[in-house]
């Protein structure tokens, strides 16, 4: 059995999805053996020493204290783990999985965290028919075809020049977008993936593959 941290809740992605949404991937292969433990209130809970009893921990948190609080949680001398913190845990073997929400801090606001998964959040249009292509097989694609889903379309800038792109995503709205990549820093991985506002993006069997595939690779167990 794996072990899994979840950061979640924000103002704008409640935990509720989140939790119903990892529930989904017990439906897999891999996810049969995932125990995950959620944080909400970072701020006040999270510390190095508990990020260090996890060998991955998934970012599906924005910048916000909880849905009911827009205090921010990430920040120099707010919490006890911010950006510096998370790429210590990184370096040192850790695995790093951001999800969606996990991708809206900006450059300008939190620098550190963004320059550690690699983008900076600069917007999405209403929820539209998303396409979701696959442009590189690796261990995290493996088993996993294109789809389509109903979806916040991100769009992300300050890219870092050292991902490894393995899938984009189309909208009539939105255009063509980054929607997946890999880094390695230190001794550990991190992984992005953009999808997943609403529920019924996590009850794709095809993300439900790729986000147990991105959890092992993340564990450096594929």
């Amino acid at each position: 059995m794996m072990k899994i941290l979840v950061l979640c809740d924000d103002i704008w992605h409640p935990a509720e999805v989140i939790e119903r949404g990892m529930a989904c991937l017990k439906k897999t292969e891999y996810g049969k053996e995932y125990e995950f433990d959620y944080v909400m209130d970072a701020r006040d809970i999270l510390t190095p020493e508990l990020l260090r009893e996890y060998p991955v921990v998934v970012n599906a948190k924005g910048n916000n204290l909880t849905s009911g609080n827009d205090a921010l949680w990430m920040g120099d001398g707010i919490s006890e783990v911010g950006p510096e913190e998370l790429r210590a845990y990184v370096e040192a073997g850790g695995g790093l999985l951001s999800l969606h929400s996990g991708n809206s801090f900006r450059a300008a606001t939190c620098p550190g965290y963004t320059q550690l998964v690699g983008n900076s959040f600069v917007k999405h249009p209403a929820r539209c028919e998303v396409r979701l292509l696959i442009t590189q097989r690796n261990p995290i694609t493996e088993g996993v075809e294109d789809f389509s889903v109903r979806d916040e379309h991100y769009e992300l800038d300050h890219l870092t020049d050292d991902r490894d792109e393995f899938m984009i995503s189309e909208s009539d709205a939105g255009g063509r977008q980054t929607a997946g990549y890999t880094r390695q820093i230190g001794q550990g991985r991190i992984c992005v993936l953009t999808p997943g506002h609403i529920l019924s993006v996590f009850e794709n069997p095809q993300y439900q593959r790729l986000i147990c595939n991105a959890v092992e690779w993340c564990a450096g167990r594929r």
